[in-house]
């Protein structure tokens, strides 16, 4: 067992490390904000202080360390009150006060935060003269403090009670969490909530099986043989509470480089459609295409691209209607493709156009927002290329042969020439 606490309490301990060092750039960075609002944000300041709490715990909680405390200091067993005060009461207090400062105004988290600290505090100090009323003077160490003097009273008081701050704060954690993150309107913060809620179900599990070791010693059982349950669940519950009490801080990062990834992707993806058209028409591109080449693969600024790659194909397509029939029926992704691709091969095969050329209308709906244009454009994009590499029409090409040389034929000499006669 203490094997398993040898190995899971330091990656705890470096995981509490990584969301504090975390939340500390948060400091840094609000600091130079306006009026550093967020550096006095009480929120921030009850995680650093919680993530800190949680982490010392940790550090002692690990076998050979909680030793060489009581070893360096001569005191026996103040480890383990360390870790009782730090990781328990303590933590337990800070991500509350956390959470409160999140979904209640302003006064009320305040005056919560008077009571939780004022509770924390004379629970603290309850804790330390049980653990010193229950020193029986043999001066002996023990390796599982609370389990082997879950016997003696004043010991299953201390252990009660320090199950039961904690336990009650996970509780009122899981409460607050379910609540207001059915509610909340940021994504993230609902998500983080949730993601606390289930940490600290776990170590509400933790609680209970700690307060249950009162009730086993009792009963002539042996609490050790489920001690397992101790690593486990501190494991599971501090990497849901480290990773939902910051994920409103990072979970918009995380959304924002995803729409940069899927932008980059659709900026390749329309990369063929929009060369061909550039070709065609060279004066809708804002920047050269030989300088795009160049840049095509870079990641930079890739949300501003995009979005005139969408403008840029859409002046190419309307610049390209004259050559395509006035009213087409359909216009469907391949059928668009069709067209399009026809067309650029009527534009550089410089085909005549008629003394009155048809209305030029845009194939743009009127009822699709930018997201909704950019998946229809890449539909486009995509049935072109196929058309493309079956032997239709393009740039690259110069003649049309094939299925698709068939359809730019029928509607390069069916409608344009058509409306001349």
């Amino acid at each position: 067992m203490l094997g398993l606490k040898s190995v899971i309490f330091p990656v705890c301990a470096a995981l509490c490390a990584v969301a504090f060092l975390y939340k500390l750039l948060d400091v840094r960075r609000g600091s130079g904000g306006n009026k550093g609002r967020k550096s006095r944000d009480p929120a921030l300041f009850a995680l650093l202080a919680a993530f800190l709490c949680k982490g010392v715990s940790f550090v002692l909680s690990t076998p050979a360390v909680s030793a060489g405390v009581d070893a360096f200091f001569g005191v026996q067993n103040l480890g383990a009150l360390g870790i009782h005060l730090m990781g328990g009461a303590s933590s337990s207090a800070a991500f509350l006060i956390a959470i409160v400062h999140w979904v209640h105004p302003r006064d009320v988290a305040r005056a919560r935060t008077r009571v939780l600290l004022t509770v924390t505090a004379l629970c603290g100090l309850v804790m330390i003269v049980l653990w010193w009323a229950g020193d029986d003077g043999s001066g002996q160490r023990s390796q599982h403090y609370l389990l082997q003097n879950a016997h003696r009273p004043v010991t299953a008081a201390y252990l009660l009670l320090y199950v039961t701050a904690f336990g009650a704060g996970m509780v009122e954690i899981i409460r607050l969490s379910l609540r207001y993150g059915k509610v909340s309107g940021r994504a993230w913060l609902r998500r983080g909530l949730h993601c606390t809620a289930v940490g600290a179900a776990a170590y509400l599990v933790y609680c209970l099986n700690r307060a249950w070791a009162v009730v086993a010693v009792q009963l002539g059982l042996a609490p050790l043989n489920w001690e397992a349950v101790t690593p486990v669940a501190n494991g599971v519950g501090i990497a849901f509470l480290a990773a939902g009490l910051t994920m409103p801080s990072w979970g918009p990062r995380v959304s924002a480089a995803r729409q940069r990834t899927d932008h980059f992707l659709a900026h390749q993806k329309l990369h063929r459609l929009w060369s061909d058209l550039c070709a065609a028409n060279p004066n809708i591109a804002l920047s050269p295409p030989e300088r795009s080449r160049l840049v095509r693969f870079a990641p930079y600024d890739i949300n501003y691209r995009l979005y005139r790659r969408v403008i840029e194909i859409q002046d190419g397509i309307l610049a390209l209607r004259p050559y395509m029939p006035e009213e087409p029926d359909g216009v469907t992704a391949d059928t668009e493709a069709a067209l399009v691709a026809a067309a650029i091969d009527a534009k550089m095969r410089e085909v005549e156009l008629p003394e009155a050329p048809p209305t030029v209308t845009s194939f743009v709906p009127t009822n699709v927002d930018y997201a909704g244009e950019v998946s229809r454009l890449i539909g486009v994009a995509r049935a072109y290329s196929t058309l493309v590499k079956q032997g239709g029409t393009g740039t690259g090409t110069g003649t049309s042969t094939g299925t698709g040389g068939a359809a730019a034929e029928r509607w390069n000499m069916g409608h344009v020439r058509g409306n001349r006669s």
